[in-house]
C-alpha cells in the first residue's frame, strides 16, 4: 500500500484527556497532526447522546474516532454512525487494560481473539469507506511477544485492515493499574521495528514512551508514523514542531514562544464562543496547563488558571491574566 502521510504523527486516544476542547486546543497547534478522540463503546455510540459523545469541530479534521467493543454487528453501525458524522477513520481500540475494558470484552483483551477483530473489520469495512485501523499492544499477560504480535497482524490483515498502530509493552490484565500499564511493562521497539521490516506493505505506526520530537524524528526512520500520547499532553509546546516534522522529518524539541502565543490567539475564539454557550473555562484551560513547562513564569500560569478558570462565571480575563506571568507583551498587545 502507499503509506498516506497523514499517519507520520498522530496524538494518543486518552481517556478523559483528549475531548473535543483538547483537540482543537492541539489543532490551534498543529494544522496537520492527527487527532483522536477518547475511546468509545459502540453500544454508546449506538444509544447514547451522540453529540455529547462524538460531536466534534470541522476545525479538528483530520480526526479519528476510537471504538471500544467485540460485537462486529454493533461495531460496525457505529462505524456507519462515525462515516456519517464525517470523521476520517474509525479505529478499533485493542489495547487499553483497564478493568472496565476487560468486563466489556473489548480493548488488550482482544489481542488474545484476534479472530474476532478480524471478523469486526471485516463488518466495519463493508459498510464505510473510510479507514478502518487498529491499535493494539504486542502481548498480554504472559503471551509470547512475537508470535502474539505477528499473529494478531497476520489474522487482521487478512480481513482487510492495512493499518496498525503498536504501544509497544505488554498489557498485563492483572497484576497492574492502567497507569502502571503505560510505563511498568518494558518497551520493545526492536519487535514492532521486525513486523515493520517483515510485513513492508502495513502501516505500523510506533506508539509507547516517546517523549521529544527529535525521538520521533528518529523512530521514522524505520516506522511509518509515530503516535505521542502523555509528552503530548502534559508538554502540548511540542506540538508546534508536529508540522515541520511531517513535512521535512526534522524534530525540533525547543519551545517556540512565538508559536505557542500563536496558537493561544487562535484557540481563542473558540473558548470565547464555548464560556459564551455555557461551557466551564476549565474545561478547556484544564489541557493548557504544560504549555510553557520550562519557561520562566510557567507555574505562576499554571497557578492562575488552576485557581481562577475554575470559578462559576470565569471568563478569558483569566487567560489574560496568565498570559501575564510568562509573556506580559503579549497579554499587553
Amino acid at each position: 500500500m502507499q503509506i498516506n502521510q497523514v499517519y507520520i504523527f498522530s496524538v494518543a486516544p486518552m481517556m478523559d484527556w483528549t475531548d473535543r476542547h483538547c483537540r482543537m486546543f492541539h489543532r490551534a497547534l498543529s494544522d496537520q497532526a492527527l487527532l483522536w478522540t477518547e475511546m468509545v463503546t459502540a453500544d454508546a455510540v449506538i444509544h447514547g447522546d451522540r453529540e455529547r459523545l462524538i460531536g466534534y469541530s470541522a476545525a479538528e479534521h483530520p480526526v479519528v474516532l476510537q471504538l471500544g467493543g467485540s460485537d462486529p454487528e454493533k461495531l460496525a453501525e457505529a462505524s456507519r454512525i462515525a462515516e456519517d458524522f464525517g470523521y476520517d477513520e474509525v479505529n478499533i481500540n485493542c489495547g487499553c487494560p483497564s478493568d472496565r475494558v476487560q468486563s466489556g470484552r473489548f480493548g488488550a483483551c482482544l489481542m488474545q481473539e484476534p479472530e474476532t477483530v478480524a471478523a469486526s473489520v471485516a463488518a466495519m469495512q463493508k459498510v464505510v469507506s473510510i479507514p478502518v485501523t487498529v491499535k493494539c499492544r504486542v502481548a498480554v499477560d504472559e503471551d509470547p511477544p512475537r508470535e502474539t504480535l505477528f499473529g494478531f497482524v497476520d489474522t487482521v490483515a487478512d480481513a482487510g485492515c492495512e493499518v496498525f498502530t503498536v504501544h509497544a509493552r505488554k498489557a498485563w490484565l492483572s497484576g497492574l493499574s492502567p497507569k502502571e500499564n503505560r510505563t511498568v511493562p518494558p518497551l520493545d521497539y526492536g519487535l514492532v521495528a521486525e513486523l515493520k521490516a517483515e510485513r513492508p506493505g502495513l502501516a505500523i505506526i510506533l506508539n509507547g514512551g516517546i517523549k521529544t520530537m527529535s525521538e520521533a524524528a528518529d523512530h521514522l526512520k524505520t516506522f511509518d508514523g509515530v503516535m505521542l500520547g502523555r509528552a503530548a499532553y502534559q508538554t502540548p509546546a511540542l506540538l508546534a514542531h508536529a508540522d515541520q516534522l511531517i513535512e521535512t522529518g526534522e524534530g525540533r524539541d525547543e519551545v517556540d514562544m512565538a508559536a505557542c502565543l500563536a496558537a493561544l490567539e487562535r484557540y481563542r475564539p473558540y473558548m470565547a464562543e464555548q464560556v459564551a454557550g455555557g461551557t466551564k473555562l476549565s474545561s478547556m484551560t484544564r489541557h493548557m496547563l504544560g504549555l510553557f513547562a520550562g519557561q520562566p513564569g510557567a507555574r505562576a500560569w499554571r497557578r492562575v488558571l488552576s485557581e481562577k478558570a475554575v470559578k462559576p462565571g470565569a471568563g478569558l480575563d483569566v487567560l489574560d491574566e496568565a498570559l501575564a506571568q510568562v509573556a506580559p507583551e503579549a497579554a499587553l498587545a
